[in-house]
Formats: C-alpha cells, sequence, structure tokens
C-alpha cells in the first residue's frame, strides 16, 4: 500500500491501462501512415511490409505494429498471413472484376440511402470537386479527388456498415483505378467528368433513380475498361 492508501495491484492496473492507451494510439499512427502511403501508391500490391523496418521508422515495439496490421486488414490494405507475415492487399483481374461487381449493387443504394440527407455544404463540395477533377492535370491529384467526391456523396446514407464495406471495396480497387487513369491520362477523363457532373445535377434534384441508375452506369464503364487492360494486373507481378 503507497502513502495514499492504493494498493500495488490498483496502480499495477493504473499503470497497465496507460500503456495500453499508449500502445492504442501508436497502432492508430501507425495505421494512418501506412494506409496513407499504400493509398498514394508509395507501396505497391503485393509489396511485404517488414515489422523490423516500421519498428525502425517509428521507433516502436512489436505490439502497436501488430495491432496496426490487423486494421489496416479491416481495411482492406493489407493481407496478413499466419507465420509468414503482412503484405498489401493485391487482386488479378477477375478479383477485380469481381469487386466491382459488388460495387455496381452496393454503391447506387448507399447513394440512393444519402439523397435526401445531402445538405447545402455538400452539394457546394461536390460541385467543387467536379470543377476540380476537370481542371486536374495530376494523375494522383485526380485520384484522390475522386475518392472524396464519391465517398462524401455517400456519407448522409446513415447505414454506417454499408460505408464501411463501400470504403472497403475502394480500397482494395484505388490502385488499379489509379493505374487506369494513368493510362488514359487526363485527356481520357472527358466522359468521367459529364458523368460527376449528371450525379450532382440527380442529387440536386434529390431524383433517386437516376442518381441510382447512373453511378451504377458510373462504376461499370470503369469496370469494362479494365477488362479491356489486363497488363495493370500483369505489372504488380
Amino acid at each position: 500500500m503507497d502513502p495514499f492508501g492504493r494498493s500495488r495491484y490498483a496502480l499495477g492496473m493504473s499503470t497497465q491501462a496507460v500503456l495500453l492507451k499508449k500502445s492504442g494510439a501508436a497502432s492508430q499512427r501507425i495505421a494512418d501512415e501506412l494506409s496513407q502511403r499504400i493509398l498514394d501508391g508509395d507501396l505497391a500490391p503485393g509489396t511485404r511490409i517488414r515489422q523490423e523496418q516500421i519498428a525502425e521508422d517509428f521507433g516502436v515495439s512489436r505490439l502497436p505494429i501488430r495491432e496496426a496490421l490487423r486494421i489496416l486488414e479491416s481495411h482492406g490494405l493489407v493481407t496478413l498471413v499466419a507465420s509468414s507475415g503482412a503484405w498489401v492487399s493485391s487482386m488479378n483481374l477477375a478479383e477485380c472484376q469481381e469487386t466491382y461487381l459488388i460495387r455496381e449493387r452496393l454503391e447506387p443504394l448507399a447513394l440512393g440511402q444519402a439523397i435526401d440527407n445531402v445538405g447545402i455544404e455538400t452539394l457546394d463540395r461536390l460541385v467543387q470537386l467536379t470543377s476540380e477533377m476537370e481542371n486536374c492535370r495530376v494523375v494522383e491529384d485526380f485520384v484522390e479527388l475522386d475518392r472524396e467526391f464519391h465517398l462524401l456523396s455517400f456519407q448522409d446514407a446513415g447505414m454506417p456498415t454499408l460505408l464501411e464495406m463501400v470504403e472497403r471495396l475502394w480500397n482494395t480497387t484505388q490502385h488499379y483505378r489509379r493505374a487506369y487513369v494513368q493510362l488514359i491520362g487526363p485527356d481520357g477523363l472527358a466522359d468521367t467528368h459529364l458523368e460527376h457532373r449528371l450525379l450532382v445535377a440527380a442529387i440536386r434534384r434529390r431524383d433517386t433513380r437516376s442518381a441510382e441508375e447512373l453511378l451504377a452506369m458510373h462504376v461499370r464503364k470503369t469496370r469494362m475498361a479494365l477488362l479491356d487492360h489486363p497488363e495493370i494486373f500483369d505489372r504488380q507481378k
């Protein structure tokens, strides 16, 4: 018992709670940083993530690293293999096609659920994003703006489980969307820009059916385009 009447057990539990809190904060910091590196393309699909390198980069022990990797796995960004290690998630053409087919169904549902709740500020930001994308000449900037545009359009759906699923699917296909945009270049995005403006117009009218159909077509178009470019998937080998 210390002078203030606290037992050693209580002090031990308090210290443990502090350590767990610090470990949790470190895990989230590492997960956030690695997530950004993966989404930005700095870590390509299939890249092995070496825990010793992360420990050196962040100055932490293995415990928060393991938890960070589990967080990334839940977001679809990392694949963990028991007794082997962790790799940046990758997919072949068939797996990507399957993912896009799922997106064709889920994203119109999310948009349809959100459309009546989209506020003026969100609409204004969607309009701004369409303009920024049209004026964008850097592929990486376009990919980031496009991601913000679509995830923002879903955010008022009031269905957190659905939105988590949608974001996870976006995470797993991010590299392949970037590779496709790099392939066609900014000048090949004219139809995409038009589709974005049509989507915003449908959202502004609260025209759920048109918005859902437009979005399904928008996702489908990219899926079909990826079929025409299997070389995108060969590059990760």
